[in-house]
């Protein structure tokens, strides 16, 4: 979503705030209401973090399906985005004192100001998106994904396209919500062998070790470009960065190698990227649908401190569409019965950085 149209959409919503006699809140981000179609007293709020709601990943996904809920459900809806890491505190109190119901962060940046407010306000509901909350009471949920089902599928396409026989990772940081994505992708290349008899390798994740390939960084692209480079001189032809913005450099990387493809990360990169043309798929996390959910447990009075986890099963999480790419014989008909036989817990994707499902 563009950011003009966003602010188009702000606009209007603060005009209808101003026709019914109501102020939009003051604070060091940009806050806006909509409730045009409200049919329900209920309001849901929004804090995004510095990428601000036209990030094309985390925010824009959240911010979508909250629009979605408001849509679904006839509630109220506030937002406000973070121009940087100070305005977090004060855009969370800015909802807490603003009527909101339920206020959710969007990042891990935001766990600090989401937990004080949680704390302060235990009649209030908060939720954070893609981090756990790990001090707060029942008024707090974390949104969290279990995307190691999805990179297992990603790991079996990739091993099943590899012409090389070689497939690469690498991530930003030795972090659970990182290796995550390095275990699942381990995994399905392992079942790709398994089925096939082949042998396929993985280079810069030991799975059994925890051990790999770190940038040690999310924002310098040429570190990304580095790391496809050294994954490209030992034979991968398929990357999977785990890296946020790193992972562009990585894919421009391979697209000036002309032979190798990428794997996306978090959102669809074939649409929210310049380098569509060169991925083979991507590991999504459904963030929209986490934060629909969430509001529509809060207004069912089922928001606890349990947490939300995205998973194939309840559409959490997922691999994007292939976008025309011609596949070897018979490896989408494979992968619907992986997703099948994952979502049915007859095949058990693990991770020491999976989150448990109750």
């Amino acid at each position: 979503m563009k950011k003009s149209k966003i602010a188009a959409l702000l606009s209007v919503a603060a005009m209808v705030l101003t026709a019914c006699g109501g102020g939009g809140a003051k604070g060091s981000g940009d806050a806006s209401a909509s409730g045009e179609t409200a049919k329900s007293d209920y309001t849901a709020c929004l804090v995004s973090d510095e990428g601000g709601w036209d990030d094309k990943s985390f925010n824009q996904s959240a911010y979508e399906g909250l629009k979605q809920a408001e849509k679904d459900f006839g509630i109220s809806i506030k937002t406000s985005e973070s121009k940087d890491s100070s305005d977090y505190a004060p855009n969370v109190e800015q909802m807490t004192n603003g009527g909101c119901n339920l206020i959710i962060g969007v990042g891990y940046s935001l766990n600090d100001a989401i937990t004080n407010a949680a704390n302060q306000n235990p009649d209030i509901h908060y939720g954070i998106v893609d981090d756990m909350l790990t001090k707060t009471g029942d008024n707090a949920r974390s949104l969290v994904f279990n995307t190691q089902e999805a990179a297992y599928l990603a790991g079996y396409a990739a091993a099943a396209y590899t012409k090389t026989g070689t497939l690469g990772t690498f991530g930003g940081a030795k972090l659970p919500t990182v290796t995550i994505f390095m275990d699942g992708f381990v995994d399905g290349v392992a079942k790709y062998n398994q089925d096939k008899g082949t042998n396929v390798k993985v280079i810069g994740w030991d799975k059994e070790k925890q051990e790999g390939l770190f940038t040690n960084d999310f924002s310098d692209q040429a570190k990304g470009t580095q790391f496809a480079q050294q994954l490209m001189n030992q034979g991968a032809d398929i990357i999977m960065p785990v890296a946020g913005p790193v992972g562009l450099g990585a894919a421009a990387a391979a697209r000036s190698a002309g032979n190798t493809l990428i794997v996306g990360v978090d959102s669809d990169w074939h649409t929210s990227t310049e380098y569509g043309d060169i991925v083979l798929t991507s590991v999504m996390k459904e963030i929209g649908s986490s934060v629909h959910k969430t509001v529509e447990d809060g207004m069912g009075g089922k928001l606890d401190k349990a947490p939300y986890v995205g998973t194939l099963a309840n559409k959490g999480v997922g691999i994007a569409d292939f976008y025309g790419r011609e596949l070897p014989a018979g490896l989408q008909d494979e992968l619907t019965q992986l997703t099948k036989d994952i979502s049915d817990g007859k095949i058990k994707v693990t991770s020491p950085s999976a989150y448990e499902v109750k």
